[in-house]
């Protein structure tokens, strides 16, 4: 199977570079600018058509979640206007497309973990851009899976891990929201995920789960627990360390407003495809062992 992923340098598809390798009956095509640019959607139908892909996984975004608010624009031309170019490609190829989507498309005053159906609400421009371009892949590709996300991290890029690691290696101690609650997701957990659903697909030509489903580590945590945690794991790999000062929301202002609880349950994807994230705390030893003790 020839699976096509657009944002070359992004988390989700460099992990999908790396999980592909591992599998000689996949062949991944990762795409970006300026070959495949989704503020230009003139490019991208060019572009996927000419991959013939069997899958495409629309995994580029604007993801500047505080920038957007400055930036709406830019935002909705990539996330949903960009998002909808890519699915269009991929039904003119008669491919499926998965397409990547995210945690803020909820409002966050849930008390429980949100399922597929429960109500959205975004609170910022990145959430409603993420939401339209949602809205606007179902309507151009009936041949849909939406994988909503959150917290994602990994050995690759800029991410909340890396970000702790690196602070702490000049501060001893860091301040960090604790009002906050959700799923960290190893970008490396999301490939997997992404290759059984590829597997599944393969096997089943008249397969009716397409749709939204929800995709993120077990269990839950907030900011500053998840920074623990990081830290905990650096410890054990002789890294950077750092003391957690837990503060509220109303302590560190920015200028997109965050959902306070934005947990996700992955229930309908476990019951669909058979297969369930691995616990976050696992997830997170590997990347922080790989980010702390690279292997020489």
């Amino acid at each position: 199977m020839k699976i096509l992923g657009t944002g070359r340098e992004g988390q989700v598809v460099q992990s999908l570079i790396e999980k592909a390798a591992l599998r000689p009956d996949l062949q991944l095509v990762a795409m970006g600018r300026p070959d495949l640019d989704l503020a230009r959607p003139e490019t991208v139908l060019a572009a996927i058509s000419e991959a013939r892909p069997d899958l495409v996984v629309s995994a580029a975004a604007y993801t500047a979640v505080d920038q957007a608010e400055d930036e709406p624009e830019a935002a909705f031309a990539v996330n949903a206007a960009g998002a909808r170019a890519v699915a269009e490609a991929a039904r003119a190829c008669g491919a499926p497309v998965i397409h990547l989507s995210t945690d803020y498309v909820f409002a966050g005053d849930s008390g429980k973990a949100y399922v597929e159906s429960d109500p959205v609400g975004p609170k910022g421009v990145y959430g409603r851009s993420k939401l339209e371009g949602e809205r606007l892949v179902a309507e151009a590709h009936p041949e849909h899976i939406i994988l909503r996300t959150a917290w994602v991290y990994s050995p690759f890029g800029k991410n909340f891990v890396k970000t702790m690691l690196r602070v702490a290696e000049t501060r001893e101690s860091l301040s960090v929201v604790s009002d906050q609650w959700g799923n960290p997701t190893s970008a490396l957990d999301i490939a997997d995920a992404i290759i059984r659903i590829s597997d599944h697909l393969a096997g089943k030509a008249d397969f009716a789960g397409y749709g939204i489903y929800h995709l993120a580590g077990t269990g839950d945590t907030n900011w500053s627990g998840f920074a623990r945690g990081i830290f905990a794991e650096s410890a054990r790999n002789g890294g950077p360390v750092a003391e957690v000062i837990d503060i509220a929301t109303s302590q560190y202002p920015t200028k997109a407003v965050r959902p306070a609880n934005s947990r996700l349950s992955t229930e309908k994807f476990r019951k669909t495809f058979g297969w369930s994230m691995p616990e976050w705390q696992a997830s997170l030893r590997d990347v922080v062992k790989r980010i702390v003790s690279p292997a020489v």
